[in-house]
């Protein structure tokens, strides 16, 4: 059952970065618009996406997953910190807590490894 409780974990996990970058790239002008009302620079858009595709994609296929994995994570922990860091608002305290979780299981598979089905176990 662990070797597939972990392609499910993986598919979960990769599932939300994999749309979230798609998302970005056909809303790229309204995305970067948000980005810099919250002080971020808008020239950095180009690599949230490449982190939440690329790092997505190779957490799907199971490939350097440990790298991907907490590249993620630290993506993440970051964008709760910048982008829903008001925590009087419930909706933000919900976005903030479930970007933890989701780092705290990119941090679990990191240190587990991506399991039997994947790419990094055919090394």
């Amino acid at each position: 059952m662990n070797k597939y409780s972990s392609v499910i974990a993986r598919l979960l996990l990769a599932h939300i970065f994999i749309l979230a970058g798609m998302n970005k790239i056909m809303g790229y002008a309204g995305t970067q618009g948000y980005m810099e009302s919250m002080g971020v620079p808008g020239i950095l858009l180009p690599l949230v996406i490449l982190v939440e595709v690329g790092a997505g994609l190779a957490v799907l296929v199971g490939w350097q997953t440990r790298w991907a994995a907490y590249a993620l994570a630290g993506f993440t922990v970051v964008s709760a910190v910048i982008f829903h860091s008001n925590l009087g608002d419930q909706t933000q305290m919900i976005m903030f807590m479930k970007n933890f979780a989701i780092a705290g299981g990119l941090l679990l598979l990191a240190d587990h490894g991506a399991g039997a089905f994947s790419l990094d176990k055919r090394k």
